[in-house]
């Protein structure tokens, strides 16, 4: 009678579902009868991630492979190259072309969302950011996605000043009365081989005699490593209850402590002094206008020195900086990271550091 169910090894799937394709099989596949005593796949095996081909997105959707599901991307990027590009299912991140978002995302399970934008500029900003995300949710509700995994930010707020952390609630809020299940992780500072933050600080440091820090430096910093993040947001995307978590990893660290820290594990102590916050971000648009890169904005310092990185939970990562950072000591620094060359070359891979 039509409606049972077969759960059979990937390679002993019914022969008449042999004509499935799939970007990559799950270790067990599920079957359900037809009404004519056919067998067709579940297809609500299959995971979604945004940005699989960059950072964050790209730990998670390797993840979800290493665990044998099958995985689909949106990305504004179809044509980067990674290694995860034979292995996943490819669809553009269009915002303007709702109906395709809601086509890619049909027979998906659960959707990992990593989209966001890092600060405003005249090719993105904080506000299209917000409404592309309420976008993406209406057309993940429309295909019948079972649960939305988001990546946010610590000490998000309405109120907040800054448009970075209000988006982000702004974004959060919209999540939570889609009506979709959903868990939220809020990490503060991602760490890894593709990172930006700390592997510029390192790289001035190796060029720099002296090390200029954005008043006291005492505001705080929680890093989380990138592949305790993806590992977690799989663990939450397996749960139904709808969560909002504190991403962050074991170790806490003063600013100043963090630069000191780096400095003498790389090799590159330099004398670490105080400056005013708008010198140090002035300092910041030189380099990055060198590079024809933007090294960081005067939100991100004022959100920095406002102690926003930083939360008193239990840590979700095991990972410590400090141990990584020794693993890593040799290329760490090396070569500066440019946000904005990824975002205009969509074809090259992300360098690691």
């Amino acid at each position: 009678m039509a409606g049972r169910i077969a759960v059979e090894e990937a390679d002993k799937a019914p022969a008449a579902a042999a004509g499935a394709s799939y970007a990559s099989v799950s270790l067990f596949s599920i079957y359900i009868e037809n009404n004519n005593g056919g067998w067709e796949a579940d297809v609500k095996n299959i995971h979604a991630v945004t940005g699989a081909f960059g950072y964050s997105g790209r730990y998670i959707a390797s993840r979800l492979l290493d665990e044998r599901h099958e995985v689909i991307t949106l990305t504004g990027s179809v044509d980067r190259q990674s290694e995860l590009a034979n292995k996943v299912k490819v669809f553009p991140l269009d915002f303007k072309r709702p109906d395709d978002l809601v086509e890619a995302l049909d027979g998906v399970s659960t959707l990992y969302n990593t989209y966001w934008v890092r600060f405003n500029h005249r090719l993105f900003k904080h506000t299209d950011a917000v409404t592309n995300s309420k976008t993406l949710f209406d057309a993940a509700k429309l295909a019948g996605v079972e649960r939305i995994v988001h990546i946010s930010i610590t000490n998000p707020s309405i109120e907040s000043a800054l448009s970075y952390f209000r988006g982000k609630a702004e974004v959060e809020l919209a999540l939570e009365n889609s009506g979709l299940p959903y868990a939220i992780l809020r990490p503060a500072v991602l760490f890894g081989r593709e990172d930006i933050l700390i592997n510029n600080i390192a790289w001035a440091l190796r060029r720099s005699p002296v090390f200029g820090v954005f008043g006291d430096g005492s505001y705080r910093l929680c890093p989380i490593y990138v592949e305790d993040l993806a590992a977690a947001a799989i663990e939450y995307g397996k749960t139904g209850e709808n969560v909002t978590v504190d991403a962050v990893g074991p170790e806490t660290f003063t600013y100043r402590g963090l630069v000191e820290t780096i400095g003498r594990i790389i090799g590159a102590n330099r004398p670490v002094v105080r400056i005013p916050s708008r010198l140090g971000w002035f300092m910041g648009r030189l380099i990055g206008t060198m590079h024809r890169d933007v090294m960081i904005t005067m939100d991100e310092v004022r959100g920095l020195t406002a102690d926003l990185l930083h939360v008193d939970s239990k840590p979700l990562g095991t990972t410590r900086l400090t141990e990584w950072a020794r693993d890593h000591r040799q290329n760490l620094g090396r070569h500066y990271t440019s946000e904005m060359a990824r975002r205009k070359d969509r074809r090259g891979a992300y360098r690691s550091n």
